[in-house]
């Protein structure tokens, strides 16, 4: 099985080369865009082309407002302070996720709350979190959302749309407005995936994108933040040193950050951003072959959740058990052809160790079990 999987994946690629996880397709005006912008000499955080790249992603994302910065991680950190959550607060997330979503929890001073995720979305699970909460949780007199074990605030939830597939969104937001808690969403991985017809990152108070070089469009490094009109003013206020528009003095109202984007990774962005629906229908074209490859085997493959338009971003197969997993991959990276684990959960990393948890069966079992395949764009294929 797991040589026929490889010879499957070679056929894909059209290659007897060592392959990839998922890289970058430049095939647009990447180069043009790009020597624009040096041309220009506006290569930082000032510059046509980060202002373009923010109009472009909110009319893309159906966003009202869409802030560039660095990274995506910065972009979480961003949104969880917006969003209001403080020093030794707590935010419910899943314990399923790239160590980013958890790293920028603890930027603010916060501590992670790590509740299970379902099976069919392989993110936070609205069930779950509200099992959780009535156990664990109250509302004070003011009607904010606190920890019964020792009074601290319970600010946001922050869900991740893993490998491209949306939560189960409405549920979640009908959890999180029960219990007068923030939604923010991680939606690093899911540009291009829809929730009822509605882009991902734009059902919270706030969204966060990813364009690392991995990501369906990639900017080289970078990141957005999806919110309104008010707190987008306010996100790149605070991303931009807070510094107060004036043609040259350098006055900075609060402490902020340096987190901008620059004009020439925006310039990158918007040659990608064209190419994006091509991108998407290949890496779902990509998907239904797997989907067919896979119809009759013991490896089951992820399919997109009911009710979701999933970009596909990292294609996963859910193993029969560990010892088929490692099999698995040994048997693929060994032929040269990539293939990952999902990721160590947080709560198993020695920073993250002694967080308060939930019931994790579902996050653990798929830990257990899925495996990345080869994901990148075929634009042939579409």
């Amino acid at each position: 099985m797991f040589s026929q999987l490889v010879e499957f994946v070679r056929a894909q690629y059209q290659t007897t080369e060592f392959i990839p996880l998922h890289a970058p397709v430049f095939e647009g005006r990447e180069k043009e865009y790009v020597l624009d912008t040096i041309r220009s000499t506006f290569v930082s955080s000032v510059g046509a082309y980060v202002d373009r790249f923010e109009r472009e992603i909110a009319h893309y994302t159906g966003a009202e407002k869409a802030i560039a910065v660095v990274n995506g991680t910065a972009a979480i950190h961003t949104a969880l302070i917006l969003s209001g959550v403080q020093q030794g607060e707590l935010v419910i997330t899943q314990s399923l996720t790239f160590v980013a979503t958890c790293n920028a929890i603890r930027y603010c001073g916060a501590d992670p709350v790590f509740v299970d995720v379902d099976r069919d979305t392989m993110g936070l699970s609205p069930a779950a979190m509200e099992i959780w909460l009535q156990e664990n949780a109250l509302l004070d007199a003011q009607g904010v959302c606190r920890f019964k074990h020792d009074s601290r605030v319970i600010r946001a939830c922050l869900p991740m749309h893993t490998f491209g597939h949306p939560v189960k969104l409405d549920e979640l937001l009908q959890v999180c407005t029960r219990w007068n808690i923030q939604l923010i969403e991680d939606a690093a991985e899911s540009l291009g995936s829809y929730y009822k017809n509605k882009h991902t990152g734009t059902f919270g108070l706030l969204g966060t994108l990813s364009f690392n070089g991995n990501k369906v469009m990639t900017t080289g490094g970078g990141g957005m933040i999806l919110t309104n009109t008010e707190l987008g003013t306010k996100a790149k206020h605070l991303t931009t040193t807070a510094k107060k528009p004036h043609p040259y003095e350098f006055v900075h109202d609060e402490v902020a950050y340096n987190y901008r984007m620059p004009n020439l990774n925006a310039a990158l962005g918007c040659a990608q951003l064209e190419q994006l629906d091509k991108f998407v229908k290949a890496k779902r074209t990509l998907a239904q072959r797997y989907t067919d490859f896979f119809r009759n085997s013991e490896l089951q493959f992820f399919t997109e959740p009911e009710h979701c338009q999933s970009n596909y971003w990292l294609n996963a197969v859910v193993c029969e058990s560990a010892a088929q997993r490692d099999a698995l991959l040994k048997a693929t990276n060994e032929s040269g052809v990539m293939t990952r684990p999902i990721w160590t959960l947080m709560n198993k990393l020695q920073m993250y160790a002694n967080c308060v948890m939930g019931d994790l069966t579902n996050a653990e079992w798929l830990e257990s079990r899925v495996v990345n395949l080869p994901s990148s764009a075929i634009l042939e294929s579409c």
